[in-house]
């Protein structure tokens, strides 16, 4: 018994040096069948029959392995004994009444009497298939552009509750798109439309898409993130078509939110705009934003975030499409203090005034917190090699981070400042206004 578990072991190393060596893991198969090894046997005549699927002494182990009758042995001729003198009384045959037809299994489901279909089966969670098909759409089109291709994420967990302050930001919201979706009754009293969708705008960096995130969940719908890259494609023609699923895709997983981030790059204004399939794919958007009839997009809640909204195509902006606007500014107090007690929560920290801190960083985005905290945890992480002693993250690293710290929004207020003075037709920009006034920025 040992040496045969020992020529076993060797057959073992040899077939793992040369694993398409086909009689080599037959002849291991077989001794383990010998053994009375049969599981580990089907294993490795299952993938003897993916290198050889013809190899007949393959299929006759895989039998045997799985439990197949032996074949019968051919039957010996016999030589006839001499007849006897008295004749044997002639036996009556009763009438045979005709059996039912018996159901046979197609001639290549048991080649040579073997059912190998069933022996497929049993194998089937041993050895993966060798070939895998793309399921199809239910019209039989298996093209690779389908709707199913776009991702929708589950309803998340945020709620305007986790945005922190911007406590002006929320009643906007709340009075422009969530009171009339949550309470139909009343939407249907005073004949409110829930056509049209909402465009944030403001600095980078300021929370624009968690904010979008944040109204998906309140509104306990899917979210479709739709950015320039998903949506244009070098042959023509295939950027209207990704529009068109990606709105296909919303409607079939009703309710969704579908997030179209930086929407100057996908619906800038067709008159700046050369390239005939740019203004094409902008054109679709319009399309699929007025929906086939009135209740095409029912459940689709469309939201749009732009740094640039003064390069969005005006037709984009009319009423029943994008004719809500709100403007997402940096962070107030009580805002940046959840945004710093968010990044240092988990980093070692000792003796931190948030309040304080919240003070001296007045004007810092989201962004800029959060790079505040990663500085700081650098100068620390730095001391701590250098001297070889540990140390926690403290109120000086913090400040001096926050003091080294230049504000991003600045080069944006800086541009939009001219809008708001010289092109603030119809009160567009009457809240952009409102701050740089405030903040003595004009």
């Amino acid at each position: 018994m040992s040496e045969e578990l020992a020529l076993v072991r060797s057959l073992r190393g040899a077939v793992a040096a040369a694993p398409e060596d086909v009689p080599l893991r037959l002849h291991l198969a077989e001794l383990l069948l010998e053994a009375g090894h049969h599981d580990a046997a089907i294993t490795e005549v299952a993938v003897a029959l993916q290198h050889a699927p013809g190899d007949e002494k393959a299929r006759e182990l895989m039998g045997r392995a799985m439990g197949a009758p032996a074949p019968a042995p051919a039957p010996v001729q016999q030589t006839p004994a001499p007849a006897q003198q008295t004749p044997a009384p002639v036996q009556q045959t009763p009438p045979v009444t005709p059996a039912a037809p018996v159901q046979e299994k197609p001639a290549d489901a048991r080649r040579g009497g073997f059912d190998w279909q069933a022996a497929e089966g049993e194998i089937r969670d041993v050895v993966p298939p060798r070939f895998v098909e793309s399921p199809l759409r239910a019209d039989g089109n298996d093209d690779p552009g389908d709707a199913d291709a776009w991702e929708v994420d589950a309803p998340g967990t945020v709620r305007l509750a986790d945005v922190g302050g911007m406590q002006d930001v929320k009643d906007r919201l709340e009075a422009a798109f969530l009171a009339p979706m949550r309470n139909p009754e009343l939407r249907k009293l005073y004949g409110k439309s829930l056509r049209g969708g909402l465009l944030l705008y403001g600095p980078p960096g300021c929370g624009k898409t968690f904010i979008a995130r944040a109204v998906a969940g309140e509104l306990g719908a899917g979210f479709l993130s739709v950015s320039v890259n998903d949506v244009l494609d070098m042959w023509i023609g295939n950027s209207e078509r990704n529009m068109h699923e990606i709105f296909a895709t919303a409607r079939r997983q009703a309710p969704c939110v579908v997030f179209l981030d930086e929407l100057d790059a996908l619906g800038g204004k067709r008159s700046r705009t050369q390239h005939s399939g740019m203004r094409n794919t902008v054109n679709q958007l319009l399309t699929e934003l007025d929906g086939i009839d009135a209740q095409a997009n029912e459940g689709v809640f469309v939201l749009a975030a732009t740094n640039l909204p003064w390069d969005v195509d005006l037709a984009l902006r009319r009423p029943g499409r994008l004719d809500r606007t709100l403007l997402v500014l940096p962070p107030d107090a009580p805002a940046r203090e959840a945004i710093l007690r968010y990044h240092l929560k988990d980093r070692p920290i000792e003796n931190v005034d948030l309040a304080k801190l919240a003070k001296v960083t007045d004007g810092l985005s989201g962004a800029d917190l959060a790079h505040v905290c990663e500085s700081a945890a650098e100068t620390a992480l730095l001391d701590s090699a250098r001297t070889g002693t540990v140390r926690m993250i403290g109120m000086k690293d913090l400040l001096g981070a926050a003091k080294a710290v230049v504000p991003s929004t600045e080069a944006w207020f800086s541009s939009a400042r001219n809008v708001a003075m010289f092109a603030n037709e119809g009160g567009t920009y009457d809240d952009l206004l409102a701050y740089l006034k405030k903040r003595r920025k004009l």
